[in-house]
């Protein structure tokens, strides 16, 4: 069993930058893949992001590529996702996930967190 939570989320204008994390615990959180996915109002959950489990691999969907960064600290039991030039389009629910291989499918996560809002103003 992992639990994770996510926090770091909040109200942020046009162009500003945020940093998510999400915090795991329970078991070997260090051999498990971690993704964000996000969600907003009316729209399908989608994939943002994803590192492998050692740190070595990483994905991202195009249309956050070069503004944001995944990254993780196992010493920690840590994921983050740090969020640059963020723009409306942004707005979502952003979640965490873990799952036993990388990928970009929410059907290959095992654990889920609950969610932090993100919210973009123009």
């Amino acid at each position: 069993q992992v639990q994770l939570v996510e926090s770091g989320g909040g109200l942020v204008q046009a162009g500003g930058s945020l940093r998510l994390s999400c915090a795991g615990s329970g078991r070997s959180f260090n051999t498990w893949a971690m993704g964000w996915f996000r969600q907003a109002p009316g729209k399908e959950r989608e994939f943002v992001s994803v590192i492998s489990w050692v740190g070595g691999t990483t994905d991202y969907t195009d249309s956050v590529k070069g503004r944001f960064t995944i990254s993780r600290d196992n010493a920690k039991n840590t994921a983050y996702l740090q969020m640059n030039s963020l723009n409306p389009e942004d707005t979502a629910l952003y979640y965490c996930a873990a799952a036993r291989v990388t990928s970009m499918r929410s059907d290959a996560y095992v654990y889920w967190g609950q969610g932090t809002q993100v919210t973009v103003s123009s």
